[in-house]
Formats: structure tokens, C-alpha cells, sequence
């Protein structure tokens, strides 16, 4: 009997693995089809590829300072005009894609995993450990992103490494209670409860188990926590608490020259700005998207 039931049991296994296989498609053909994250995508390409090939695509050496050529306008020779030390706005633009496309992506990939375990901990155990966390994370809600990450930050120093780990320790609040609450409706349901008669550990049912079936919402989560830790790791470089000079940034760049807008040079302004400005509208455009792909 042993070895006629076998090669049944294998032959069905593939097909149970194709509606997964199935949906997993659909969503991709999806997104595919969604206009919104075709240009989201696209914008978010282009950047990667500045950040990535930077230093072959930039006319000029964006470190170089040229104090003979400072604040000219943008012209034919500097697409992007000079900045106050006379480097090409262009170049420098173009390479500081690189610094905020490495930190941001770290930093939500850190707060994802470490709210994702958090949150399947807290909702599977419940109990006084859910009210005694939950209220914990309630009260680190209530208090502002950046508050937070300029206290970390002031007692850490001002490092690549720290603001990685601030900005994730910032939002693993929020992935945390989506994680919980998304936990909470799984884990009295029948498949739960069968592999805690078959005796396995919490941690099995809880990462081999559970986690599977609420990775939709992470999903979603992940994707709108890039676009706020691009946001963030622009605001604490402004601030000078994030990335540090000589790095081409826009957000340190918009701090070295704001002051200069009152004087006429908007440009040395304007075009790090709309760097920032397309590249959270581009991931944004793939979060929602993602989202009403998912939610459907």
C-alpha cells in the first residue's frame, strides 16, 4: 500500500502548489497592467541606474571644486549650472543617487524584518505580552519620526551606519502592529491549529506557518516605508544629522545651498529638490499600486 500511495501523493503535490503559483502570477500581470506602476517603476529605474553607473554618465568630476566657474546659470556647458564651489549641478545630482538609494532601501529592509518578527511574536502569543508591547508601540507611534531620529542620532553620532539603523528602528513600530494585527486574525484559524496538535514549536508555526500567509500586508507595508525613509534620510542630511559632506546627497546639498535661492541661484535648489521630489513620487506610485493590486 506504501508504495502505491506515494507516487499519488507526489503527483498532487505540484498541483497543489499551482493555484499559489497561479495568484502569484496574476499580481505580477497586475502590476504589469497598472499605468501607475509602469512609471512608477520606470522613475525608480532611471535613479537606480544613476546610482548605480553615476560616475560614467557625469561630464564632470562632481567632486571637483572650480571657484573660477562658481554659480553660473544652467547653460550648454553645465546642463545644471555651478554651485557655489563651482561644481556642475549635473554631475553631482546624478551621483547622489547612489548614497540615498543605498540608505533608504537598508534602512526599510531593517525595520521590516525586525517589525515583521515583533509583530508575529506579539500577535501569536497574545496575552500580557500583546497589551504590555502593544502599549509600548502605541506610546513610540505617538512621537514624531524625525523627533525620534534626531535624539538617536545626537547620542550616536552622525554615521551612514546610525541612520540605517535609526530610520528601521523608527518604523518597526508601524510594521510591527500591521505584522500583529494581520497575525491576530490567523492564528485561530484550522492550519494553525493543526500544527499545533502535530506538536510543532511556536517559532516553526509562527515563520513556516503564519508568516506566509500575511506577507501581503508586509508587502505593502515595505513599499510605503521606502518612499517615507527616502523622505527621512533627505530630512536628517538637510538637518546635518544624515549622510556627511563630501557626499554629493541632495539632501546635504540642499542644505549647503538654500541660503542661495535669496540671492538669485535657484538653481544650485531646484534640481536636487526635484531629484528627491521624483524619486518618492516614483516608489509612491509602486506602493499604491502594490497595495490596490494586493487588496483586490
Amino acid at each position: 500500500m506504501n508504495g502505491a500511495v506515494q507516487p499519488q501523493d507526489a503527483q498532487q503535490a505540484p498541483a497543489n502548489d499551482r493555484p499559489v503559483a497561479a495568484q502569484r502570477f496574476e499580481v505580477l500581470l497586475a502590476l504589469v497592467r497598472s499605468p501607475s506602476f509602469l512609471v512608477g517603476a520606470a522613475i525608480l529605474a532611471v535613479w537606480i541606474g544613476c546610482a548605480i553607473f553615476g560616475p560614467l554618465l557625469t561630464p564632470y568630476d562632481p567632486y571637483a571644486s572650480d571657484p573660477l566657474n562658481s554659480l553660473i546659470p544652467p547653460e550648454r556647458a553645465h546642463w545644471f549650472g555651478t554651485d557655489q564651489l563651482g561644481r556642475d549641478v549635473f554631475s553631482r545630482v546624478i551621483v547622489g543617487a547612489r548614497d540615498i538609494l543605498t540608505i533608504a532601501p537598508l534602512a526599510t529592509l531593517v525595520g521590516t524584518f525586525a517589525g515583521t518578527a515583533l509583530g508575529l511574536v506579539v500577535g501569536y502569543f497574545g496575552g500580557w505580552l500583546d497589551n504590555g508591547i502593544g502599549r509600548l508601540i502605541d506610546a513610540l507611534l505617538a512621537l514624531p519620526l524625525v523627533v525620534l531620529a534626531l535624539a538617536a542620532l545626537a547620542a550616536l553620532g552622525a554615521s551612514n551606519t546610525a541612520v540605517i539603523l535609526v530610520i528601521g528602528l523608527t518604523f518597526m513600530p508601524i510594521t510591527a502592529r500591521t505584522v500583529r494585527t494581520a497575525v491576530r486574525s490567523e492564528r485561530h484559524l484550522d492550519y494553525v491549529d493543526a500544527a499545533q496538535l502535530r506538536g510543532e514549536r511556536p517559532l516553526y508555526i509562527m515563520f513556516a506557518e503564519i508568516l506566509p500567509n500575511v506577507l501581503p500586508p508586509i508587502v505593502v507595508e515595505a513599499t510605503v516605508r521606502l518612499g517615507y525613509a527616502i523622505f527621512a534620510v533627505a530630512t536628517l542630511s538637510f538637518l546635518g544629522f544624515g549622510i556627511q559632506p563630501p557626499s554629493a546627497d541632495w539632501g546635504l546639498a540642499l542644505s549647503e545651498s538654500y541660503s542661495l535661492m535669496t540671492g538669485g541661484a535657484w538653481w544650485t535648489v531646484v534640481f536636487d529638490a526635484a531629484a528627491i521630489a521624483t524619486l518618492v513620487v516614483g516608489v509612491n506610485l509602486i506602493a499604491d499600486s502594490v497595495q490596490g493590486v494586493l487588496h483586490e
